[in-house]
């Protein structure tokens, strides 16, 4: 190889590198936080992350402007990074927009959907994830958003579905929450699965109205435990 192909490859990695450098750190930044190691109001400076990660500032602010962008993180003057605290508006909010388009895009969806599409959304809610094992909570985040993109696929609108999954990109760690204060992994699969049965008996009005208080309740549910929380860290 030529000293200037390899600097053209040496070139071309280093700048692989700078790419997915600050999206390395902030995946792990990210499970960090939603696993509840970082709690919220933990700060996040630069400097110690950087020597944690054996790396320069800058991947390591590229990192945090993303999960700043995501809600994990907030600025704040004199303080910098912080790990953004939990609110219960934030929850409401989240969870209605969660109802109001899912709603309708199962409306839209429900007449189309195939035995495949059903059967797909029938096979990730039957993966099993034992409850008290936390750290896989993370992944019933995933599995959620699989489960109601698999149902909503057929409505053909992919811009709404890429509103609804950074929506639920967003909820993930309100998710991860509603598992741990409610150990609602359970019935979560229970609702997934009569959801998955209306679906295929294509009763609209009945399916619609189930989902919607699926939603709704696990925004409820969450809501109530986090009150119960801080007023017991308060208390």
């Amino acid at each position: 190889m030529s000293k200037n192909s390899q600097e053209m490859t040496t070139s071309g990695s280093s700048s692989r590198i700078r790419t997915t450098l600050p999206a390395r750190i902030a995946d792990q930044l990210r499970a960090r936080i939603l696993s509840g190691e970082l709690r919220e109001g933990a700060q996040l400076r630069q400097e110690g992350l950087a020597s944690d990660f054996s790396v320069s500032r800058i991947p390591v602010r590229e990192a945090l402007r993303q999960l700043e962008a995501e809600g994990l993180v907030v600025s704040i003057p004199h303080r910098g990074a912080v790990v953004s605290e939990i609110s219960v508006a934030a929850i409401a909010e989240v969870f209605e927009l969660r109802a109001l388009i899912e709603c309708d895009l199962l409306r839209v969806a429900m007449p189309k959907l195939t035995d495949e599409h059903l059967a797909r959304a029938d096979n990730v809610n039957r993966q099993s994830y034992v409850p008290k094992e936390m750290a896989k909570v993370p992944d019933w985040g995933d599995l959620n958003w699989q489960f109601h993109s698999a149902l909503y696929v057929a409505a053909d609108r992919p811009i709404t579905l890429e509103v609804l999954r950074q929506l639920h990109w967003k909820a993930l760690r309100y998710v991860r929450l509603h598992m741990i204060v409610t150990g609602g992994i359970s019935r979560a699969r229970q609702d997934h699965r009569r959801l998955v049965e209306l679906c295929a008996e294509r009763k609209m009005e009945e399916g619609i109205s189930f989902l919607r208080e699926h939603i709704l309740n696990a925004g409820r549910d969450l809501m109530a435990g986090v009150k119960n929380s801080q007023k017991n860290a308060t208390g």
